[in-house]
């Protein structure tokens, strides 16, 4: 995620070195950027800690959380701390898998596909769209997904999809965005590290993003991307070009 951190550092430069009036001039004033450096085992043994309370600090501040990391693991201090004011909030996560795999090959530690299984305290109500998982329950599922799109009822049954998801964040007191950027198919989206057919098209996640937009959404995560399956770079401007909308949206 280093390339799209830099990429974001870059839009920001840019238009601050601007000399007409533009629409970024209502963000990058806005905008702090904080990395977090691993350079030594005591670095990573604490990273858990470390990122909470960054997100702490952002939730209290009500700032607009834009968090990247790279495995969807690092998404687990967001949801930690989103456990602390777990009451109205809602996260929709899209994303190809449900992160809650107890399959006999799994490991038991926190990993990118079951790190839901370790937030530190109750999930929120968690919305799912976009996954082609074909072997958990529904049962199973149902312990800590409120709903969960699959791809097949998203692509099936799109406009109904975007209406519930449109519905139940109406209804939250806070909306939280969780993007892997393996829910959108690889045929445009090729730079993830496991790319799983039959996707979102980045048009259908853009009307799921408007479609719930408020000014309730504190925060948005991405994860999962590989630059060095990018191919000319399309997938780090499709990313950057939606955290700039995202921008906009936040701040005009």
């Amino acid at each position: 995620m280093h390339l799209l951190a830099d990429a974001v550092r870059e839009l920001i430069a840019d238009n601050r070195r601007e000399k007409v009036p533009t629409r970024a001039a209502v963000y990058h004033e806005q905008l702090r950027l904080k990395e977090i450096v691993f350079e030594t085992m005591a670095d990573y043994e604490a990273w858990r800690g470390r990122g909470r309370q960054l997100v702490r600090q952002a939730f209290r501040s009500d700032d607009f959380l834009l968090w990247i990391t790279g495995n969807h693991l690092g998404a687990l201090p967001v949801y930690d701390e989103l456990a602390r004011q777990v009451e109205g909030t809602l996260v929709i996560q899209l994303d190809a898998h449900l992160d809650i795999h107890n399959f006999r090959d799994c490991t038991a530690e926190p990993s990118h596909g079951n790190f839901l299984l370790h937030c530190d305290g109750p999930l929120p109500r968690l919305v799912n769209v976009g996954h082609r998982d074909l072997l958990l329950t529904a049962e199973y599922v149902g312990r800590y997904f409120q709903r969960a799109f699959s791809t097949v009822e998203a692509i099936a049954e799109f406009d109904k999809v975007v209406d519930c998801l449109r519905t139940e964040a109406a209804g939250a007191e806070r909306v939280f965005l969780d993007v892997d950027c393996d829910v959108l198919d690889p045929t445009f989206f090729p730079a993830v590290t496991q790319a799983v057919p039959f996707g979102l098209s980045p048009q259908q996640l853009l009307r799921i993003v408007d479609a719930v937009w408020s000014p309730k959404v504190c925060g948005l995560c991405l994860s999962e991307f590989e630059p060095g399956r990018d191919r000319q770079d399309q997938c780090l401007a499709l990313l950057v070009w939606l955290i700039e909308f995202i921008f906009l949206r936040r701040y005009e």
